[in-house]
């Protein structure tokens, strides 16, 4: 991922700042508890392609 692109990126849901996993090769909102994927080294910021995150699951 673009380290600028990774600056400018917000949560399109609450305009929140994202946590890059690069391991899951996804963009974390902890306010919405929502993981965007990364496909292809391009986030994919819809909402009804974001996983939600299981209550147990660490942020």
């Amino acid at each position: 991922m673009d380290k600028k692109l990774l600056d400018i990126l917000v949560c399109p849901l609450c305009k929140g700042p994202l946590v890059y996993k690069k391991d899951r090769q996804e963009l974390i909102c902890k306010a919405d508890r929502l993981a965007y994927p990364i496909r292809d080294d391009i986030p994919v910021m819809l909402e009804d392609e974001a996983r939600q995150l299981a209550a147990d699951e660490e942020v």
